[in-house]
């Protein structure tokens, strides 16, 4: 009897531990409480640039609201690397607001929100980028989110929002692993190729053409402000992203 419990013990204790349920704060972060949640589940990553000119104010705004009502997000990691978490993984915060990438048209359900304090406009420190990799590996892991599945808040909503603008590192984070780039020698796309399908197949809504190629260009060619109709390079890259990418699907 005594070596039957010796052997079922091992086998429970495994049962046990998966049925346990996923800690509510990740020990990586700084807790630090906001009330503007709900539950959800997470199948995408989405970047923000806080525009604001301090954590301690990011802080206060993502525990409160701005002009547009409450507002938060999981995580906040400052231009030194420190990252604070203000909602537990698990549940919704409130950071995405009104857009579409792919099927997913509740961004706020089905994504995890990250902050970097910075303008939109000023270079992202190193210890900014790393402590955001070390977060991302972390996400993707404990989740099985797809490490392809790493967006900008200005692809889904690109009407309204840039961040986290030309200064985002992309390439940086492609190479650790996260998002995705074309590779340096991706050649012309083929003869016949239908750009805004493409662009809609990559994940873009397409209600506003132009907003969506901005997106598309701040992201993938650093380039602000142009508003020329797609080129042979949009085309290039677009191209080269629809090999080995393809949109999440909602839940």
């Amino acid at each position: 009897m005594k070596t039957i419990l010796r052997l079922l013990a091992p086998l429970a204790f495994l049962i046990l531990a998966a049925c346990a349920p996923l800690p509510a704060r990740n020990p990586m972060a700084q807790w630090v409480h906001s009330p503007n949640e709900e539950p959800r589940r997470a199948v995408i990553i989405v970047i923000h640039a806080t525009e604001q000119d301090s954590v301690a104010r990011s802080l206060h705004t993502l525990r409160t609201g701005n002009s547009g009502g409450p507002v938060s997000s999981h995580y906040l990691i400052g231009r030194d690397g420190d990252l604070y978490q203000l909602v537990a993984d698990e549940r919704r915060a409130w950071h995405a607001g009104g857009g579409r990438w792919g099927t997913i048209t509740d961004l706020n359900s089905a994504s995890i929100g990250i902050e970097l304090d910075n303008d939109a406009s000023s270079d992202y420190p190193p210890a900014q980028i790393d402590a955001l990799l070390r977060l991302l590996d972390d996400l993707c892991t404990r989740y099985s989110i797809p490490r392809s599945q790493v967006i900008a808040h200005a692809d889904l909503a690109p009407t309204r929002r840039r961040d986290p603008g030309v200064r985002f590192p992309w390439q940086t984070l492609a190479q650790a692993g996260f998002g995705v780039w074309p590779p340096d020698d991706a050649g012309p796309a083929p003869e016949g190729f239908d750009f805004w399908l493409a662009m809609t197949a990559f994940g873009y809504a397409l209600d506003d053409p132009e907003a969506a190629l901005r997106a598309f260009r701040r992201r993938f060619r650093a380039v602000e402000g142009d508003d020329s109709p797609p080129g042979a390079d949009d085309a290039r890259i677009l191209h080269a992203l629809l090999v080995p990418y393809r949109p999440a699907s909602g839940r």
